[in-house]
């Protein structure tokens, strides 16, 4: 997918909502479990209620390889689905693979060639010849993970290395990348107050944004100062929308959460 039709669909949708399925089985409904491939089950329902809403899903491939080859083949049958049913979505294998050499080409070739997602999320810290191997996938993105979302982000991503933090350096390094002009960032939602200074350094990327529901992200605050004229904003929500309800009505809920979100994207976009 290109990111102009990722652009024509959030300006269609009026939405820039991502949602993640970490399909977790011991929190999915119970009356699931008697399917076949519960995860699957679940995972179709979720997308058939939401797909209006949102512009891209992202699977966390640990929730799928926790449970070996099942687990590997839900993961498969989701994106096929996706693929198939909803070409206009943009799909995110949240794996944060990171690696060099060949090594790198065949995570790639996993994730654009053989399971087809438009774009896989990568760690940057064993550097350009870790991340090139991804870009060189024509109309495939390369999400590199710049400032997270999480406590330990402080341990090294903000700290001062030669008189500048170390996910600034990530950010500008990455833009002499070969097919730079693939990458997008992983930016956490809690982090809101360095986007404005990730803007300058990068101001026509796109920024994935996790943490917004239950990680306690603000979208005003990240949207204040993330947008761009190209919007530039994935917001990724995961367990806030999909375990809305554990009953016969989680797709139901599930919609409802991401009305409400989506709801909130207009009228910012607006």
């Amino acid at each position: 997918m290109t990111t102009q039709e990722l652009v024509a669909q959030i300006h269609a949708k009026q939405s820039f909502l991502c949602i993640g399925l970490d399909v977790d089985l011991n929190k999915i409904p119970k009356h699931l479990l008697d399917k076949e491939d519960p995860i699957f089950e679940f995972n179709k329902a979720i997308i058939d209620a939401t797909h209006h809403l949102a512009v891209a899903y992202k699977p966390n491939t640990a929730f799928y390889e926790a449970y070996g080859i099942k687990g590997w083949k839900s993961l498969e049958k989701t994106i096929i689905y996706l693929n198939a049913n909803y070409p206009e979505i943009f799909t995110i294998a949240d794996a944060k693979r990171g690696d060099i050499g060949n090594t790198s080409t065949m995570y790639a070739k996993a994730f654009f060639e053989d399971l087809a997602f438009d774009s896989v999320t990568i760690a940057p810290y064993m550097g350009k010849d870790s991340v090139e191997p991804f870009l060189a996938f024509e109309n495939k993105h390369t999400i590199l993970l710049a400032l997270t979302s999480n406590q330990g982000a402080f341990d090294f991503q903000t700290k001062d290395v030669e008189g500048k933090e170390l996910y600034k350096q990530v950010l500008e390094v990455s833009k002499s990348y070969k097919n730079s002009e693939n990458l997008m960032y992983v930016v956490g939602a809690t982090k809101a107050e360095f986007i404005g200074q990730i803007r300058k350094i990068i101001p026509d990327s796109f920024l994935l944004v996790p943490g917004v529901g239950a990680q306690g992200g603000n979208l005003q605050e990240v949207c204040k100062y993330g947008l761009n004229d190209q919007v530039g904003l994935l917001i990724n929500s995961s367990r806030g929308i999909i375990y809305a309800s554990d009953g016969t009505d989680y797709a139901e809920a599930a919609a409802n959460k991401a009305l409400e979100l989506q709801k909130q994207m207009e009228n910012i976009l607006k």
